[in-house]
């Protein structure tokens, strides 16, 4: 009897051993964001959350609300948790560099999530080809108004991806500049993105305009959408052309409702499983292979760079709406009766 009662106990210590070595060897991946506001990142949140879980990895999301400092104490707190990996989305760019530095002081491998941190020495940029996104927002006002008087209306100055969007756009812009046929009003760069302060900017741009306003190149949806108000105050919208990125159910439903021109669809469920998988890799201690590598300062980031899609009124039910990442009822919802038909056709 005292022998079964040894191998018993034996077999509970090595059950226990078990257990623990089994919860020991789960993953942690840190997701830190610089903030979480709008559709937007809420869905590049609970995408990467649901990829990690599948493949059997913990996630610790930390929203640091545009607070450089905080995100440098969450991420801080991240790595003293014991984290195997951080995907890291920088409010300043620069300043984040400091954030690279102290996890790889513990080892820990840094994917720069959807802008890239100003330090060549992140392990890997995950992220759409914005410079694509500035060439469709330009190529499709070019094809409705190849001549006429523009407002440019960019993102945050602390954003690189503002000036990499900026790049897209002038490469199909500057020929036509060239030649006079486009002559640029106002240039404009919109602080945090923001919706309230792309309004007042455009009030103001209005207020000085002394010629006819062919099209407004809005960089994103946010800044697009206070452009609009400012256009409506004015007794301008539906007149003026504007473009867009992020494929916002409002900016959607301007599409139908005729106010703005184009979007830009980025598959962000497709960006935020990427980067949970490339994160869980690292985590492994292995490779992710991808041949791509970005410019970052005097030297290269190793890349996986997503490819955006143009979006109007034309194709938004067959990419948009198909995908799911916007729903039919709810575009509908945000339209006026009157434009129902539109959006059914």
């Amino acid at each position: 009897m005292r022998v079964r009662f040894e191998n018993f106990c034996f077999a509970l210590v090595i059950f226990a051993l078990a257990s623990c070595c089994g919860q020991a060897q789960q993953l942690k991946i840190g997701f830190s964001l610089e903030a979480i506001k709008g559709e937007r990142w809420q869905t590049d949140v609970d995408e990467f959350q649901l990829r990690a879980q599948q493949l059997g990895a913990a996630t610790i999301t930390r929203s640091a609300d545009g607070d450089d400092d905080l995100q440098f104490r969450q991420v801080n707190e991240l790595l003293a948790s014991g984290i195997d990996a951080l995907v890291l989305l920088p409010h300043d760019f620069q300043k984040a560099s400091r954030i690279v530095d102290a996890a790889h002081a513990r080892h820990v491998p840094v994917i720069s999530y959807d802008r890239l941190v100003q330090n060549p020495n992140v392990d890997l940029y995950i992220g759409f080809d914005l410079f694509s996104v500035g060439v469709l927002q330009a190529e499709t006002l070019i094809a409705h108004a190849p001549k006429g008087n523009y407002i440019l209306l960019a993102g945050s100055p602390l954003d690189p991806n503002s000036k990499v969007v900026r790049a897209g756009q002038m490469k199909v812009l500057q020929p036509f500049i060239d030649r006079g046929d486009i002559r640029i009003l106002s240039d404009i760069w919109v602080p945090e993105w923001s919706p309230t302060q792309a309004y007042i900017l455009m009030t103001k741009a209005l207020q000085d305009l002394k010629v006819p306003l062919a099209a407004i190149l809005a960089s994103n949806d946010a800044t697009a959408g206070g452009a609009i108000q400012a256009l409506e105050d004015n007794n301008l919208s539906g007149q003026v052309l504007v473009t867009g990125q992020d494929a916002d159910l409002a900016a959607i439903a301007r599409l139908y409702d005729g106010t703005q021109l184009m979007t830009v669809y980025k598959p962000l469920a497709g960006e935020a499983r990427t980067a949970a998988e490339a994160a869980v890799t690292l985590a492994k201690h292995a490779r992710v292979e991808t041949t791509t590598t970005v410019p970052n300062g005097a030297s290269t980031t190793k890349a996986i760079l997503l490819t955006p899609i143009s979006v109007t009124r034309e194709n938004a039910r067959q990419t948009v709406i198909k995908d799911g990442f916007q729903k039919l009822e709810s575009v509908r919802r945000a339209l006026p009766k009157d434009k129902w038909a539109d959006l059914d056709r």
